[in-house]
């Protein structure tokens, strides 16, 4: 034996016993007188291929094989080769050859599993076991043979006679059995079985010694002596069927023949399982099959016992047969055309079967039990049951009127295979056609005919497909057979009026389906049509037990993953085939609804056929190819549409889009239809539009639509074709020229040819028509008719006959010599044969034309000649696509079952009664979402949303007291409720307007009080928990009830557990009874749900939701919420406007990166509740306060969007003033915090004006003030955030605070502060500009600084007025500071002047008028704030004055000073002069004098009087001080000398005192 050490492998020897030979060169097959089998030449070629010797290869002395690696050698090789991946049987194939060749063993690593069938009696341990054995057998027969009368008598008498030669041959056997000295395989086994086999074949025994007998070669057949290496073994068994087949016994009583039968039966089936039994020859198989069937029949008038018996017999027969069939080869080769027919004899007739070339001897007639016994043979002639009328219909091998090719008797001899499998499939499908055509009558079984019969016979070739299965393909006489004469008896039994039959045949169909179904696609098609579809509805008559069974049988269809996929792809994208999937499915949908009844067996089985096919489509999402929905189909140019092909039906990416292309086709044409039948013209006008028809119609197109268009009005068709326009007559050829009527008969081909259309009513319309049709079956089936006129004679006859035979109104009918004297001399002078007149004749009479045919897309009748046409028709048809689990057609399939299947699942929840029931339901709810959302389909999701909606009850107006307890106690309404908040977490991305029922089903739980408090308040904080770890810190919930009371009314308590608590709670004012354990448990219900439902998510995680979808999600709250209305609204619509504005702002600051797609909605509406608010209220509140906690969140991340988010902030200051009052300290604190945490965001002005305009309005509340002061002092310290686009506003809210009297006077002081200390920033900026800027851009930074500081000096000259002391002069002081503080940038002298101008020169007016005007009461002090002024006056002046002498208006400037001083001299406060500025101003204007004269600014330059500012200005000093002249010009002549020192006097300090005798500086 070969074999491998340590490796896992399994060797097969081929050698011979004894001594291995040496080894030959290349291994070669075993040189045969006859081709080796099949088999062994795959197996040969499969282990000579040196591609797979990793796998298996010739052993190293190469008179064996080894198998390195089974699982691979399974997996890989057995299917290539094969068909099949079963090693064990491959091994057990081998057996059954190998033994020819000597001895086999398996080896696996170490185990071995070892088979010798060289050694034969391995069942007995040696020779003599098995001596004693047939021994005991031999004493067995003859023990029964003395018993009986006529052996035993002749056994005692010593008659050893020749007419003892049963008894000689058994004793002649006992002698010889002990002295054989060879093995036993060597021993003929004919010597041992014949004396057996005599004595079976005898009719002189009775049946109890013909049972022994029989016992004895089962016994002998099932201990295995019997081997492949047995000497003549082949004969043997011949032997053994030839004479189990030919039995003849003596009947003495019933039950002795019954157990001969049986044992017949037990005999012949150990032939059949025996190892040996491949040496069986074809027709040994069919004469077995043929055996077992009489008994069959025979026992129809037997006990129940045996006829069950008999029956499992056949049945493990024709399992044994066909089990067979996967391991034979093709044999295409053997099919003949000989003369010689194969016979299998007819119970009692010589009728010709497909089998069984031996006539067996039948016996006598029936078996008469009156004492006499009666020679019989097992098969008798007696009973008239299951074949009896084979006689007259000749049934078997003639299924169409054909005979079937049969096969050389050469074959019939050689080791069965496909031969006999096809003759006895013949067979069995002939005993369907036997049963179509017999009688009823009485019988004398138990079980029912009209059942048992074909049940039997469907039963066996159910068997022989579920175990032959794809192998059939591979034999066209098998396939042949399935697809013809089978499928036709098929559609006949399945309209059986048993739901037996109908089952049984569902099954065989369901079988050919997954086996065939690539060669039986029309048949498939009419199937489904013609059956399935017309039983399943009760309107065509079908008891309910049909309509079940065929709802069951669709259901086992669609569970089959791929079953929907390939009849859309293969008959609903087929132009001439009909819309299989879209009626099933709507049947399915159809049936699933139950009308004006409750829930029945039905709705539920039609429910689970819905979801099998949903969950198909859900399980083939995972397998990729959902991106390959095909773009839309436009046709640009006209094609002939039915000759389009597929180039590759095996590759998706070919076959996809053709199928898609067709169904778009098909679609086009049934629109087109529909137009045609509005109005022919413009039907056809529409199909040239659609690049269906050509621009220019041709007869062949136009044929063709009306050939291969469903729904096309056939009167229409009719009068089109009959018309005789020259177009019309030559498209009536061309539609004619579309039938295939080879081979067919002349009634039949007419039949086909008038149903596709109405014949019209005019005489010379109908000769057209037939004419065309007479040409054009001539041209194809002239066999009998001598030219097309005879055709046209014989169709105008056949149209005459049928309206006299089924015409009520004719009272005389027309008999067949009537007919046959009316057909004389057409046939070109000569008679027709009698034969086919009379054939058409009794057709006609049996079944009408119907020059009428069926308007609309109903579900026909399977016809004889529709068959027929169906079978040439299968001829041509495409290719059957075999589709795999990826989801190439899902998206449109579901497009078109989507609507019916919400439908019916909604309807079937809704009545269903169990939760079983529920959970399919929510299961297919759940399938149809996850499909809708993974193909794009939004508005199927959204129906599905409306339609699960409608079943949470929490959108019914309640009606019940306790509505929580309600929905606690509602299974359906809670799994309802999960199931549609599962959909809207998983799927949201596609949920379009279905978001506004969902918000419905939340707000109904928000009153009922079963949400968290703060779900939505919740949702938005939690997001920003994971912010930018660089940012920082997050910034606090500014929103918390800490920080931010309502005004409102308190809201009530609110959550799950509070309601729940308010359950629980005993309330001692109203005392209330303690809940009971239901509605405990009813609450506990509810808060699992609730919990399951994860609504949170749908808002906290709507970041990641599509923008499609997350708009229409923001819309639905906006909604939800309703438009704000003026005045007061009910506390429970103001309540649910607040939650859906938290929940959209939730979601908005969720969605901070696509803030521009919400934005505009979120601020319309915030907008809206702003402008209609006149109270304060939790809305408004809400509103506003999320609108800054929107700005405050999104300004870091957006500063594209910071101006429009900061704009509309400025809905604050559009607040009702009550609004505003009650909420503007919390508004300014959000304000303040937005500011602080996003002042570096903020850059535009717009912005900031909306921001200081904020802080300005706070500046005179008195509890906002300190908020807002915070805020601005924040800006404005050390110029941090001072900007030059926010410097004017900051600056002028900084004035507004210091000119606020809320507050202390110190805060108007820091203010001021502020102000002045933001020159420093300008003089930077100038700075900044000088060293990074170019030119052109220093002088526009240096102009538009120089406005900035004219602004914020004219805003302290405001604050200098104001009426307390303390923030007046320290806004005097702070305006010198600004004034005086400009070294670091250049002003422009037109500046100063405006300065002098607006500033200082109104300031002094200002102050002098209040000082004037105003009583003491309410200007403290003014005479020190006259004195600050008047300082300053000088100071700026002094300071300015090099600058200033150079203008032109120089003199008018000084004047203005004068005038001034002049006024402020004379000023009387409260009616009095004032102590300090007579002597102040006199002081300021020397010095002021000093210093211009030393800087030679005041000298006279003409002595002749036109020195005006000399003179002006000592007219103006006079009326001050009139010594000054004298004290500042001495000696006007001495003035020359002391130039260079008076030049370095010393300007005073800011007191403003600088004696006369002190150096001016």
């Amino acid at each position: 034996m070969e074999g491998a050490s340590g490796r896992n492998s399994s060797a097969v020897s081929r050698g011979g016993g004894g001594a291995a030979p040496p080894p030959p060169p290349p291994p070669h097959p075993i040189p045969n007188s006859n081709a080796p089998p099949p088999f062994l030449s795959k197996t040969y070629d499969m282990v000579d291929d040196p591609s797979t010797n990793s796998i298996v290869s010739w052993s190293p002395t190469n008179n064996s094989f080894v198998v390195w690696n089974p699982p691979e050698f399974a997996r890989d090789l057995l299917p290539k080769y094969f068909e099949h991946n079963n090693f064990s049987s491959f091994v057990r194939q081998l057996n059954t050859y190998s033994n020819n060749m000597g001895r086999l063993k398996l080896q696996s690593g170490i185990k071995a599993i070892e088979e010798e069938p060289e050694e034969c009696e391995s069942t007995s341990s040696n020779k003599a076991a098995l001596a004693c054995m047939i021994n005991s057998e031999v004493g067995a027969v003859l023990a029964v043979m003395r018993r009986n009368v006529r052996w035993g008598g002749r056994y005692m008498s010593g008659d050893d006679q020749l007419g003892h030669s049963l008894i000689q041959s058994l004793k002649a056997l006992r002698k010889q059995i002990f002295s054989w000295q060879h093995q036993w395989h060597t021993i003929n086994p004919a010597v041992y079985l014949q004396p057996f086999l005599d004595v079976i074949r005898s009719d002189e025994t009775g049946a109890p010694i013909t049972g022994v007998a029989l016992s004895s070669v089962y016994k002998i057949l099932t201990l295995d002596i019997l081997c492949l290496n047995t000497v003549n073994v082949e004969d043997a068994m011949h032997l053994v069927v030839d004479a189990v087949t030919s039995c003849r016994f003596e009947v003495t009583d019933p039950a002795s023949e019954e157990l001969v039968l049986m044992k017949i039966l037990q005999v012949l089936l150990a032939c059949m399982k025996s190892k040996v039994s491949v040496m069986l020859s074809n027709q040994h198989v069919c004469t077995i099959v043929n055996t077992c069937f009489r008994i069959v029949h025979q026992a129809a008038t037997k006990s129940e016992l045996l006829q069950r018996i008999a029956r499992h017999v056949m049945h493990e027969l024709v399992r044994c047969i066909f089990s067979h069939l996967p391991d034979v080869g093709s044999t295409d080769h053997a099919l003949v055309n000989r003369g010689s027919s194969v016979k299998l004899e007819g119970i009692g007739h010589d009728t010709e079967y497909g089998f069984g070339n031996k006539q067996l001897e039948n016996g006598n007639g029936g078996s008469e039990y009156d004492g006499k016994p009666s020679s019989v043979g097992f098969a008798s002639n007696s009973s008239a049951g299951l074949v009896a009328s084979v006689l007259d219909e000749n049934t078997i091998g003639a299924g169409n009127g054909k005979e079937a090719t049969p096969y050389d008797l050469h074959l019939m001899t050689e080791p069965y295979g496909v031969p006999c499998m096809v003759e006895i499939f013949h067979f069995l499908c002939s005993l369907l056609n036997v049963v179509e055509h017999m009688e009823m009558g009485p019988r004398s079984n138990t079980i029912a005919f009209d059942e048992d019969a074909p049940l039997f016979s469907l039963g066996l070739i159910n068997s022989a497909i579920e175990l032959g299965g794809p192998s059939i393909r591979r034999h066209p006489r098998l396939l042949s057979l399935i697809q013809d004469e089978l499928f036709c008896n098929l559609m006949q039994f399945g309209l059986s009026m048993s739901p037996l039959i109908l089952s049984m045949v569902c099954s065989i169909v369901l079988n050919l389906y997954q086996h065939l179904r690539t060669e039986l696609k029309l048949q498939l098609e009419a199937f489904f049509s013609c059956v399935i579809l017309r039983l399943a509805q009760s309107r065509y008559g079908a008891s309910y037990q049909q309509q079940e069974v065929a709802m069951e049988a669709l259901v086992d269809f669609c569970r089959q993953k791929t079953f929907m996929v390939e009849m859309y792809a293969n008959l609903d994208c087929d132009i001439t085939c009909s819309n299989v999937f879209e009626d099933l499915a709507n049947l399915l949908s159809k049936s699933a609804f139950p009308v004006n009844c409750p829930l029945s067996a039905m709705h539920i089985l039609a429910l689970d056929g819905l979801i099998a096919v949903i969950q198909g489509m859900d399980e083939r999402i995972g397998n990729g190819s959902l991106g390959s929905e095909q773009s839309p189909v436009n046709l640009e140019e006209y094609t002939p549409f039915w000759m389009v092909k597929c180039d590759n039906y095996s590759d998706p990416s070919v076959w996809v889009p053709f199928v898609c292309w067709r169904k778009y086709i098909k679609r086009r044409l049934m629109i087109g239809a529909d137009n045609f039948n509005r109005d022919p013209k413009k039907g056809l006008e529409f199909l040239q539009g659609t690049h269906l028809l050509p621009e220019k119609l041709d007869p062949q197109s136009v044929a063709c639509f009306f050939r291969y268009t469903a729904g096309l009005d056939k009167n229409l068709v009719g009068d089109f074709l009959g018309n005789h326009d020259e177009f019309c007559v030559q498209v009536l050829h061309e539609f004619a020229g579309t039938f295939d009527f080879q081979d067919m008969n002349l009634d039949t081909a007419l039949r086909l040819f008038l149903e596709t259309f109405r014949l019209p009513g005019e005489s010379q319309k109908i000769q057209r028509v037939l004419e065309a049709f007479s040409e054009r079956y001539y041209e194809q089936s002239p066999q009998i008719l001598a030219n097309k006129d005879a055709a046209l004679l014989l169709s105008y006859s056949l149209i005459l006959l049928n309206t006299d035979q089924h015409n009520v109104q004719v009272k005389k009918k027309m008999t067949e010599d009537d007919f046959i004297r009316n057909n004389r001399h057409i046939n070109g002078g000569n008679d027709l044969p009698r034969d086919f007149l009379t054939e058409l004749y009794h057709s006609i009479c049996k079944n009408e034309i119907r020059t009428t045919p069926e308007q609309g897309s109903g579900f026909p009748e399977m016809t004889p000649s529709r068959w027929i046409d169906l079978m040439h028709k299968s001829k041509k048809t495409a290719q059957f696509i075999v589709a795999d689990s990826r989801a190439f057609l899902d998206h449109d399939m579901f497009a078109i079952m989507s609507g019916p299947t919400i439908s019916a699942i909604s309807v079937v929840f809704d009545h269903a009664e169990h939760e079983e029931v529920y959970q399919t339901c929510i299961d297919g709810f759940l399938a149809v979402a996850k499909i809708s959302a993974c193909h794009h389909l939004e508005d199927v999701l959204d129906d599905l949303v409306v339609s699960l909606c409608k079943f949470t009850t929490l959108l019914n107006p309640s009606s019940v007291e306790e509505p929580v307890l309600a929905f606690g106690d509602d299974t359906k309404a809670r799994m309802a409720t999960v199931t549609v908040f599962t959909i809207a977490n998983r799927y949201g991305d596609y949920i379009r307007t279905g978001w506004r029922n969902i918000l419905d089903c939340i707000l109904r739980l928000h009153k009922l009080g079963l949400l968290p408090a703060r779900v939505a308040s919740d949702a938005a904080d939690d997001s920003e928990l994971s912010a930018d770890p660089g940012q920082g810190k997050p910034i606090t919930n500014s929103l918390s009830s800490a920080h931010m009371p309502s005004i409102g009314t308190p809201r009530r308590s609110s959550g799950l557990m509070g309601r729940f608590s308010q359950l629980l709670s005993l309330d001692t004012e109203e005392p209330r009874s303690q809940p009971t354990e239901q509605q405990l448990a009813a609450h506990q219900r509810t808060l699992q749900t609730i919990q399951k439902c994860h609504i949170d998510s749908i808002f906290t995680e709507s970041k990641f939701l599509q923008s499609d979808s997350l708009l229409q999600l923001a819309r639905a709250l906006i909604w939800a919420a309703g438009r704000p209305q003026k005045g007061n609204s009910s506390p429970e619509d103001e309540d649910t406007a607040v939650f859906c504005l938290e929940l959209l702002i939730a979601i908005t600051l969720n969605n901070r990166d696509r803030i521009k797609l919400l934005w505009q909605g979120v601020y319309e509406h915030i907008s809206n509740i702003v402008q209609s608010t006149v109270m304060p209220c939790a809305l408004v509140e809400k509103a506003v306060f999320g609108l800054l906690r929107i700005c405050q969140r999104l300004l870091p991340y957006k500063e594209n969007l910071a101006d429009e988010l900061l704009r509309s902030l400025q809905l604050v200051l559009k607040l009702d003033a009550r609004v505003a009052e009650a909420y503007c300290e919390q508004i300014t604190q959000e304000v303040s915090r937005l500011v602080k945490a996003n002042a570096t965001h903020i850059r535009s002005q717009m912005g900031w004006r909306t921001i200081t305009s904020l802080l300005s309005i706070t500046a005179r509340h008195p509890e906002a003030s300190e908020a807002g002061f915070d805020a601005l002092l924040f800006i404005m310290s050390d110029g941090a955030h001072l900007l030059p686009a926010n410097y004017v506003l900051c600056v002028d809210a900084a004035r507004q605070f210091a000119e606020s009297r809320v507050g202390q006077a110190e805060r108007s002081v820091r203010a001021l502060d502020l102000m002045s200390g933001s020159v420093v920033c300008l003089s930077q900026w100038a700075r900044e500009a000088k060293e990074a800027m170019a030119e052109e851009e220093i002088l526009k930074m240096y102009q538009d600084i120089g406005e900035m500081w004219l602004r914020l000096v004219q805003g302290l000259r405001k604050v200098c007025l104001d009426q307390r002391e303390e923030v007046r002069n320290h806004a005097l002081v702070s305006l010198q500071r600004c004034l005086s503080g400009v070294e670091g940038f250049q002003l422009p002298h037109s500046l100063w002047l405006q300065c002098f101008d607006m500033v200082i020169f109104t300031m002094l007016d200002d102050l002098l008028d209040i000082a004037q005007g105003h009583s003491q009461k309410d200007y403290r002090n003014m005479e020190g704030t006259l004195s600050l002024a008047m300082k300053l006056l000088s100071k700026v002046f002094l300071q300015l004055l090099n600058e200033l002498a150079q203008l032109t208006t120089f003199c008018k400037l000084w004047l203005g000073v004068l005038s001034r001083m002049e006024k402020y001299m004379k000023v009387k406060v409260k009616g009095k002069r004032t102590e300090k500025l007579p002597e102040l101003v006199p002081e300021l204007l020397k010095n002021t004098l000093l210093v211009m004269k030393a800087r030679g600014v005041l000298v006279q330059r003409s002595a002749l009087g036109g020195d005006s500012l000399w003179e002006l200005t000592w007219l103006h000093v006079n009326n001050i001080a009139p010594s000054l002249q004298s004290e500042v010009f001495p000696d006007h002549q001495g003035l020359e000398q002391k130039k260079d020192e008076t030049g370095k006097s010393l300007v005073s300090d800011e007191t403003g005192s600088a004696p006369s005798n002190e150096t001016v500086a």
